[in-house]
């Protein structure tokens, strides 16, 4: 009797071993079949269909061939992240990698970011990374290094090089006084010179202000109201000269976007447009393959305070929980998406930036942005400070347009903000 309970014992110890070995095991996808949780969960930002998703999809499968924790990915979305990630992470849902803006990550969600600085030292990742847009996600975060830059953007004129050289414009403009030159000849030539719409016009006054009077006095300057600066006037009064001479979109005023970047510039009307680095990937239908993109660094004024080496830049963002249980695992998972072979496969199908120093393939219509980004050594925010006011926005936006459209004046533009 003592021998058959015995061996009923050790027979049911042994079903127990079997069975926990099952609820380890993974499908063919990376999910975890039995509820075990030795496996990363990673939220992503795009959608599936998105190139960015693709790439990121195929990274997952790669990994997940060799990987002992294997990654369930779950597309969210921009909303999806942006509306569920924070509460999800409150109530204690497994979430090990995610990602987003870097400014969101580093500021809003940064306690909640695994400090990664043991991890990027232990394993020499910062010898290959941009260590500018490193440094500045330290600085985002008060210190602390809580996510890891993929897919860099700059904010920059994007132009076409076909209209430069048809109207005899040799060399982009580094100076105030050489874009007016530019856009003297480009109009000559029979094309407009340049367009935004109600997405980037303050992106156009708040870079503009900055050049003059710096980020820091910007920002003080639109979140006090101090309309009446001296600065803020000849940011108006260079504009209004702009659009007397014809240089500026008839249409300005009433582009919605993405009427300046589809409208206009993307069928060859327009010769400039002050955009982030993802336009190429948003035009490309429209623009085509013949569209021969060229990019520099918003120009430098007189007497200014910031030149072309001041550039708003920065990245997508992707981070780790700090609860997470395989932080070593996510890293990896983080150094195959930012290096080499999907680094590189990111940028191509995305027409995008890659991020590791390593990676020399380049799309071919951001070559010149790659020079713009590679010369920034002061990062400005988004707009330069120009929407350090949130409830001016709307105001800056209206005002603005008009002022590049010509229906009012720089003195009416300076008066309008004041009230």
């Amino acid at each position: 009797m003592k021998k058959r309970v015995l061996s009923i014992l050790l027979g049911a110890a042994m079903a127990t071993t079997l069975l926990a070995g099952c609820g380890g095991a993974k499908s063919a996808d990376g999910k975890s079949e039995g509820g075990s949780k030795d496996h990363l969960v990673y939220w992503s930002m795009w959608e599936e269909a998105e190139p960015q998703g693709t790439v990121i999809k195929e990274l997952v499968e790669a990994y997940n061939k060799d990987a002992e924790v294997k990654i369930d990915l779950e597309f969210k979305g921009r909303n999806g992240i942006r509306d569920g990630l924070e509460p999800a992470l409150k109530a204690g849902k497994q979430i090990d990698l995610y990602d987003e803006s870097d400014e969101r990550l580093n500021t809003v969600w940064d306690n909640y970011g695994y400090e990664l600085s043991d991890l990027v030292e232990s394993t020499g990742y910062a010898e290959t990374a941009n260590t500018v847009l490193l440094d500045s996600f330290k600085e985002l975060a008060g210190g602390k290094l809580v996510a890891i830059p993929y897919q860099p953007y700059i904010f920059s004129f994007f132009y076409n090089k076909q209209i430069f050289t048809e109207a005899g414009v040799t060399e982009a403009p580094k100076t105030w006084d050489e874009f007016l030159d530019a856009c003297e000849k480009i109009k000559k030539a029979g094309y407009i010179p340049l367009t935004t719409d109600d997405a980037y016009s303050v992106a156009n006054f708040g870079t503009h202000l900055t050049r003059l009077v710096g980020q820091d006095r910007t920002v003080e300057i639109v979140k006090n109201g101090e309309w009446d600066d001296p600065a803020v006037v000849q940011v108006a009064e260079q504009y209004e000269e702009l659009a007397a001479k014809g240089y500026i979109s008839p249409n300005v005023e009433t582009n919605k976007f993405p009427a300046g970047q589809n409208s206009e510039f993307a069928l060859g009307e327009v010769a400039m447009y002050f955009d982030g680095s993802w336009v190429p990937n948003e035009v490309k239908s429209i623009a085509g393959e013949d569209f021969e993109w060229g990019c520099f660094s918003y120009p430098a004024l007189e007497g200014g305070k910031t030149g072309t080496e001041a550039v708003t830049f920065g990245a997508q963002a992707i981070a780790i929980n700090k609860n997470c249980k395989h932080p070593e695992d996510a890293f990896k998972f983080i150094e195959m998406l930012t290096k080499g072979e999907y680094d590189a496969k990111l940028a191509k199908e995305s027409l995008g930036m890659p991020v590791s120093t390593a990676t020399d393939e380049w799309p071919e219509q951001l070559k010149e942005a790659r020079e713009v980004l590679e010369n920034a050594t002061t990062k400005l925010l988004y707009a330069a400070g120009g929407e350090a006011n949130t409830d001016v926005i709307p105001l800056i936006k209206e005002n603005f347009l008009k002022l590049m459209g010509g229906s009012i004046t720089a003195e009416e533009f300076v008066a309008n903000m004041s009230k």
